[in-house]
């Protein structure tokens, strides 16, 4: 393990915005890595929604609300001895002072700083505290460390807090920070009891152990319990570090807690010089059990000049192996077994994670900022910039999980205290491109299950995938959606890998997938390039009848397959899927077209004939159906297929039409006057846009989400305007979800659906690559942007940088990884030869474009 020369501190952090002390209540930043669980940084410093354990958890504290929840305390002592002492948080919002029993928040006790500030560039945040009544100000900087094609230091448990204390002061002071942790192991959030005292019960926690340690570069306290059932999804240990140095000191326990005493004679020993004094084991009078949660803390203590500042900086890291199959969802046989975790195949326990990760903070560190800095830096609008970076929790959160063999494997998105609809869902995952942009080798894995774990030898892919992976198509759901959706990212997938391997592999798979369509009874068993059968599909619903939402999907499916089979040498098969293709493209635009926008049109499911919604049949038509409604993501396969290089699947006059007419019918500026009888996710006076409006006169019974207004429904569809050149609608879409979760109302790190960090709303990250018009080909060895001028981010899954266009003048800049190509392509100019290709990391390369002829 490397030593560090001196203890790391945090480099100037790019900001994206900027929240007032008006709206801090929701903010709730998740720390933590892809695939490890989370704890989130509030708006005001606090520690919330320990979700570390293997399940959600959102409000979890380690304990019922209450003064002992984790907490950082500072105590500053002036030359004459007098010592002020607070907890590093800042004030309580006007909303948070009623309860029962006057516990109405976590530290609702504690002394806290009178004004809190928030920054934000995901995934650094930053706390700004000041008082009148104190001569220092903090700042607290906490993250993650999150390098697109860097997996593995993508995917640590650790949540690293920086707290940077600045003398205003004209004398020297001493001052102490403080982290404070009740040993939680074996509660996870789902059991806490309070007695009629307001004493918990810590249900879970079983004769749980604190001990200091001291190792090379490291010093702080490891938790860990020697009496929690070690096959326990609770089961792990925990370890609060601070880089060795002088001025620590350290309590592993408190007094007993009857009564909230722990917290006393905590505060009384760290308030009197701001050093702490060890105490014994709590000692208990007889027939009494010993204390399972004990409290311990770690100080660090310096002196500050006046005008100076210093920084005092905490590691905390975890190790939880023990991962249920799906935890908290039942089964078809009823069973859960545990799967594990991939992040604690690497490491012993929490205490070897941090020795693996501290010493490498800076360059962790230094791969996060430039990340954050070339997105926050580049041309896009502020909006685009911030609904990209913003959902990259998703990926974090407890949504998302690794197996031990590396699978990725995710939830839709997460309840409270649950996961919301499991098994890697076919049909929501299919709208995100952040996962393979960002993490190729994450995005493969997705594709290996699909199509060699939830495929059945008839070519059925399950659309939610059981665990373990040998029971992978023990669901027996089929999506169109979702199955043609997995054929257009494996194409994908192929085309920014380039391993023609990889393609012959699972070539046959696909390809199968494909002909399920075609099978007796299938979504196009006549095999006309129309789906007509039963199409189940992302609104939890089985259309009956061609509609656009699966016949675009389908389109872009056939032209994928068609493309892959070519390179193959199947020409016959290529041929035959370019043949359904246009016989599908021409089916859409002339039938499906109504002169506004794309409709579904019903059929009879028994006798597969049209049926007029309208006429005297309008009856007998089948619940939950789309028909003539106006759809937000009409689009969604025209859209993948852009992004993917597909090009277009029908007349573009027409979809422009039909995205201009999804802004004119669904987008309200106010939903004050909105009916909707399911969730809502928009109220009052807030804008959104509409899944659906039927300008033309409703279905008695439509589709169930029909009044709702989804974010990632939002992006897609704005997407969609950003790549026909709707540049002010898409923006107005994407300002109206900004607008929304201002961290008064909703928290911004989390934009929910069936659940919160809903995987859909990752489609975010679409509007920033539709933006720059950005497309590669490892395949062609080309690398693509629109004309767009100004400043880009772009990323491959294992490369990324920045492309600046000005004029007949590009600029390409590699910032982490090899880009192998040797073609750049901008829309309006002939392709220019990358000489020498395949630029590596730090490496650029300059063009004089010419234009086309």
């Amino acid at each position: 393990m490397k030593t560090p020369a001196c203890p790391w501190s945090p480099a100037n952090w790019p900001v994206l915005r900027r929240y007032d002390a008006a709206h801090l209540a929701r903010i709730a930043l998740p720390l933590g890595g892809i695939g490890t669980g989370t704890v989130s940084l509030g708006g005001r410093g606090e520690l919330r929604d320990w979700q570390i354990m293997n399940r959600p958890s959102r409000g979890f504290s380690t304990i019922a609300p209450g003064n002992d929840a984790p907490f950082f305390a500072l105590a500053v002592r002036t030359p004459d001895g007098a010592t002020t002492t607070k907890a590093l948080l800042g004030p309580l919002d006007a909303a948070e002072h009623e309860h029962h029993e006057g516990r109405p928040v976590d530290h609702h006790g504690l002394p806290r700083f009178a004004e809190a500030r928030f920054e934000a560039a995901y995934p650094f945040g930053q706390v700004h505290l000041s008082d009148p009544a104190l001569p220092v100000g903090v700042t607290l900087r906490g993250f993650n460390p999150l390098i697109p094609g860097d997996t593995d230091n993508s995917s640590l448990p650790v949540a690293v807090l920086s707290y940077e204390v600045t003398n205003h002061s004209s004398t020297a002071l001493m001052v102490s920070v403080c982290g404070s942790i009740r040993n939680f192991i074996g509660r996870d959030g789902s059991r806490i009891e309070r007695d009629w005292k307001g004493d918990y019960t810590p249900v879970g926690a079983k004769q749980n152990r604190n001990t200091f340690r001291a190792t090379a570069g490291l010093r702080g306290l490891f938790f860990d319990s020697l009496g929690v059932d070690p096959q326990s999804p609770a089961w792990g240990s925990l370890a609060l570090v601070t880089e060795k140095a002088a001025g620590v000191t350290c309590r592993t326990a408190s007094v007993p807690n009857r009564w909230s005493n722990a917290l006393l004679d905590f505060w009384d020993d760290f308030s009197g010089d701001g050093q702490l004094t060890e105490k014994p084991a709590p000692k208990v009078s007889p027939g009494t059990p010993p204390e399972d949660d004990p409290m311990a803390s770690l100080c660090v203590q310096h002196e500050i000049p006046c005008g100076g500042s210093r920084t005092f900086t905490f590691f905390l890291a975890w190790h939880f192996p023990n991962r249920p199959a799906w935890a908290s969802f039942k089964m078809p046989t009823g069973e859960e077994s545990v799967v594990g975790n991939h992040y604690t195949t690497r490491f012993a326990d929490a205490w070897a994670a941090a020795e693996d990760i501290v010493p490498r903070m800076d360059g962790l560190e230094n791969g996060t900022r430039r990340f954050v800095e070339a997105v926050a830096g580049s041309s896009a609008p502020e909006v685009i910039r911030e609904a990209a970076l913003f959902n990259l929790p998703v990926l974090r959160s407890q949504t998302v999980f690794r197996l031990p063999s590396g699978e990725l494997m995710a939830w839709e998105g997460v309840m409270a205290e649950a996961g919301s609809c499991f098994g890697s869902c076919t049909h929501v995952w299919n709208y995100e491109t952040a996962t393979p942009l960002l993490f190729g080798d994450l995005a493969r894995t997705m594709r290996e299950v699909e199509f060699t774990r939830a495929l059945d030898v008839d070519g059925r892919m399950a659309f939610r995938v059981v665990l373990p992976l040998e029971r992978g198509t023990e669901w027996k759901g089929k999506a169109a959606d979702g199955q043609m959706g997995c054929i257009v990212k494996f194409y994908r997938e192929w085309q920014l890998l380039g391993d023609r391997a990889f393609l012959e592999r699972l070539w046959p798979k696909v390809r199968l997938a494909l002909a399920y369509a075609w099978t007796p009874g299938g979504w196009d068993a006549d095999q006309d390039g129309v789906m007509e059968g039963c199409q189940h599909n992302t609104m939890d619903v089985d259309y009956f009848g061609p509609n656009p939402q699966m016949g675009f999907w389908y389109l872009a499916a056939l032209r994928a397959a068609a493309r892959m089979a070519t390179e193959l040498g199947e020409t016959d098969f290529a041929a035959k899927c370019e043949a359904l293709f246009k016989k599908g493209s021409a089916f859409l635009d002339e039938r499906l077209f109504n002169g506004d926008y794309f409709e579904h049109l019903i059929t009879d499911p028994t006798t597969h004939e049209l049926v007029d919604w309208s006429g005297e049949r309008a009856r007998e038509i089948p619940p939950f159906q789309l028909g003539p409604g106006c759809l937000v993501d009409q689009l969604v396969g025209q859209s993948l297929a852009h992004l993917a290089g597909l090009g277009g699947l029908s007349d573009p006059a027409k979809q422009r039409r039909a995205i201009e007419s999804v802004m004119r019918h669904n987008f309200l500026p106010s939903f004050a006057g909105h009916f909707n009888n399911m969730r809502s996710y928009v109220m009052g006076d807030e804008a959104g846009l509409l899944m659906a409006s039927w300008p033309r006169g409703r279905l008695q019974v439509p589709f169930p989400y029909f009044a709702e207004a989804m974010t990632g429904f939002e992006y897609t569809a704005a997407v969609s305007m950003i790549q026909m050149g709707m540049d002010e609608d898409a923006l107005r879409v994407i300002q109206a979800v900004h607008d929304r979760f201002d961290g008064r109302k909703r928290n911004p790190f989390t934009e929910p659906e069936c659940g919160y960090h809903y995987g859909r709303a990752l489609a975010s990250w679409n509007t920033l690559v539709a933006w720059s018009g950005f497309h590669y080909s490892a395949v062609e060895r080309r690398i693509s942007f629109g004309a767009r001028p100004g400043r880009h981010f772009w990323s491959n899954g294992s490369a990324w940088g920045t492309f600046d266009l000005q004029g007949d003048r590009a600029v390409l800049r590699v910032l982490h990884g090899i880009l192998n190509a040797d073609q750049l392509a901008v829309a309006g100019y002939r392709a220019s030869a990358i000489n020498p290709a395949n630029v590596s990391a730090d490496q650029i390369r300059a063009f004089r474009l010419s234009p086309e002829r």
